[in-house]
């Protein structure tokens, strides 16, 4: 399943959260035009490096497929990050 929903929740030093619900559809179509571009300066360096473009859309593909319920916690002193992939 692709992730729908990135939730990502920092607290500030003054012990409040601040809370961002990014969701991932509109933000991907928004910037789909840069991300054409991505994908023709990977494919064009696969062809460089000699790795198989068709390989290395798969391992991407699995990658984003894997994201859902990933959360990165980051937490130092008083200030702490959580993302969360849904």
């Amino acid at each position: 399943m692709i992730p729908q929903l990135v939730t990502y929740r920092q607290r500030r030093r003054d012990g409040r959260w601040l809370r961002l619900y990014i969701p991932v559809v509109p933000v991907v179509l928004v910037l789909s035009p840069l991300l054409l571009l991505g994908v023709l300066a990977g494919l064009v360096a696969c062809l460089v490096t000699g790795v198989s473009p068709v390989g290395a859309l798969r391992g991407l593909g699995q990658f984003v497929w894997a994201l859902p319920g990933t959360r990165f916690e980051i937490e130092d002193g008083s200030t702490a990050v959580l993302v969360s992939v849904r």
